[in-house]
């Protein structure tokens, strides 16, 4: 089975304010677990979605199986990052790792 990989690197002063928006807010429709490293994942299906906090960057990742998948995670996470930093000009961009 082929897994589909995609990540956005969003600069931010508050990666962790909102990661913990992100995950608050998502966590309602699916559960999210915080890993030792500090960073929250999801699996939804044969899917995963990370948030990872940086120094100045929120890292989102998604690994799906297909492309449909991807899209719908890569939506979720991204629409909802750039609504909720809308005042500060968030903006996710997807880049997809297709080796």
């Amino acid at each position: 089975m082929t897994t589909l990989f995609s990540r956005a690197d969003v600069r931010t002063d508050a990666p962790g304010r909102y990661a913990k928006q992100l995950v608050s807010h998502l966590g309602r429709k699916v559960p999210f677990t915080e890993d030792t490293d500090g960073a929250w994942t999801t699996v939804v299906g044969d899917a995963r979605g990370r948030i990872v906090v940086g120094d100045d960057v929120l890292t989102l990742r998604v690994e799906a199986p297909d492309v449909e998948t991807l899209n719908r995670i890569e939506h979720a996470l991204g629409s909802h990052l750039e609504r909720f930093g809308a005042r500060s000009g968030l903006t996710v961009t997807w880049r997809r790792d297709h080796s």
